[in-house]
């Protein structure tokens, strides 16, 4: 099987690819500038030129804040970007496992949603995932959708790695205490990732490292696990305006991996030491 890993420089698109070739199983990464998905002539002439098996697509427009002011480019790349890519795919018979987020669920209540559950996005960018979700599940028959939250690893910036930053210039740090939701260490979810795509097990999934914690309590980990002193001081999301409004409940039911014999991810404690380790703290 050869497949096309998009967004190879990215933390996870790199992941996936690292796994893939210790798998030895054929890959080719396709950096942003020789890919460009708001370029659907540029998308179409490259997928016809690999020829892939399955695309894994992990490359999006993901800074949240700023797609409130660049709607048209998120949608571009993401939307349009991804369906230019299904549309490939299905003609080929590749598959696709598109990367998604939990930004497409409005985060109400404190439960945990299913990946039947309806989605309603609170900002540009979860829209634009969402409608994303949909081009590929109208345009293919072979396809993996497989939504992610809060995703950190060494090849890319994050929000861990924004806390390290800050814990080693800071003494005190104000940190959302009401946005809730798990963490995803990237080379956790390559191997799953890997896993599913080389499987029939088509559908929709979530996947995250296992346990819930909040902005803050992620934060006061990264302090302690790193032996840092600064000071988390838990703030409400109203009192830390942005542009773009997140969910407060990002937890996601996971059972749709079970269903299909797909292990969970580690639990984020543990998937946060050895993050750390990976970039020698």
């Amino acid at each position: 099987m050869n497949i096309l890993v998009t967004g190879i420089t990215g933390q996870l698109g790199y992941d996936v690819a690292k796994c893939l070739n210790a798998r030895e199983i054929p890959c080719v990464g396709a950096e942003r500038a020789e890919l460009d998905l708001a370029d659907g002539i540029c998308i179409r002439q490259y997928i016809q030129k690999v020829r892939p098996d399955a695309v894994i697509h992990c490359a999006a427009y993901t800074d949240v804040n700023r797609a409130q002011s660049e709607r048209e480019l998120c949608r571009a790349v993401n939307v349009e970007g991804t369906k230019h890519i299904a549309a490939v795919c299905q003609e080929l018979g590749a598959k696709l496992l598109f990367v998604s987020t939990e930004y497409v669920f409005p985060g109400e209540g404190d439960g945990y949603y299913r990946t039947t559950d309806a989605t309603a996005p609170l900002n540009v960018y979860g829209e634009s995932k969402r409608d994303a979700e949909l081009a590929v599940a109208e345009c293919m028959e072979r396809y993996f959708i497989v939504r992610i939250s809060c995703a950190f690893g060494a090849h890319g910036k994050n929000f861990v790695s924004t806390m390290l930053k800050l814990g080693r210039e800071k003494e005190e740090i104000r940190v959302v205490c009401d946005q809730i939701g798990s963490p995803t260490y990237t080379v956790d979810l390559a191997e799953l990732l890997c896993d599913m795509v080389m499987t029939e097990k088509y559908g929709v999934y979530h996947a995250t490292n296992e346990g819930v914690c909040s902005f803050a309590e992620l934060a006061q980990e990264v302090m302690r696990q790193a032996g840092l002193s600064a000071k988390i001081i838990p703030i409400l999301a109203k009192d830390y305006p942005s542009p773009a409004i997140r969910p407060k409940n990002s937890r996601l039911d996971k059972s749709s991996l079970d269903c299909a014999g797909f292990c969970r991810l580690p639990e984020w404690k543990d998937a946060l030491r050895r993050y750390l380790k990976e970039i020698g703290v």
